[in-house]
């Protein structure tokens, strides 16, 4: 190689890391290091090479714990809630929904039972919508469907339709069978677990924690402009 060949090479070589050095655990040429984060992290060169892809940041995690026919908590989920969900990229909010509320849970000779704050229709609505998740599985395939149920005139004899027009491939029969079932009853008991492990308890639904806690600034907020509080929450 000639001279000015070889000083242009060490010239490189020096601009991406001074004095020469190179990290122990690098085996890859100079000019790969940029080439994936795994590269440039092995060569400790990551501040150098500013067109790798930043890893993404965590999502911000939304619980909300809330009754079927509550008023309030139809109006949170129908109009704040899925709103949110559908203007905001996945990876940016988690949402898990809790059917439960004020619910009581029961030992009625030997079986579980549950009393809900607004009657037997509304334990119905609490399970079908428990069993509903329990089926599908995927939340971007039952969240449209709690909403159809959520935004109806009744909560408890729109499913058919709403899986329908939503999500044809759950099968109705099966979510049917969850809610007249034993596994209809565990989920709720699941739910209510779920429900009075809160800390500090809840006090009133809807009830909404942000990655794991709640405050009266956080709920006011969430209800006031949930698209403008994840934006803030979200690094």
């Amino acid at each position: 190689m000639a001279p000015t060949a070889l000083l242009a090479v060490l010239a490189l070589v020096a601009l991406v890391a001074p004095g020469l050095g190179v990290a122990p655990g690098c085996d890859h040429p100079a000019h790969r290091w940029c080439s994936s984060r795994d590269v440039a992290v092995a060569c400790q060169v990551e501040s150098r090479c500013p067109s790798l892809p930043h890893p993404a940041a965590a999502p911000v995690e939304l619980s909300l714990y809330y009754e079927s026919l509550c008023p309030a908590c139809r109006e949170f989920l129908v109009l704040k809630l899925f709103p949110t969900w559908l203007l905001l990229p996945e990876e940016m909010l988690s949402i898990t929904l809790v059917p439960y509320g004020n619910a009581q849970e029961r030992n009625v000779s030997g079986k579980l039972d549950f009393e809900c704050q607004h009657g037997p229709e509304e334990c119905l609505g609490n399970m079908m919508e428990a069993c509903l998740m329990h089926e599908a599985k995927n939340f971007s395939t039952y969240f449209p469907v709690i909403f159809c149920l959520e935004s109806g005139t009744s909560v408890t004899k729109n499913l058919e339709a709403c899986l329908q027009i939503y999500a044809p491939e759950v099968d109705v029969g099966r979510v049917t069978s969850c809610v007249q079932g034993d596994t209809g009853v565990a989920l709720m008991h699941h739910n209510a677990q779920v429900t009075d492990a809160l800390d500090p308890p809840h006090q009133y639904v809807p009830w909404i924690t942000i990655n794991g806690k709640h405050t009266d600034e956080l709920q006011a907020q969430a209800e006031a402009s949930l698209l403008g509080l994840v934006c803030h929450l979200y690094q």
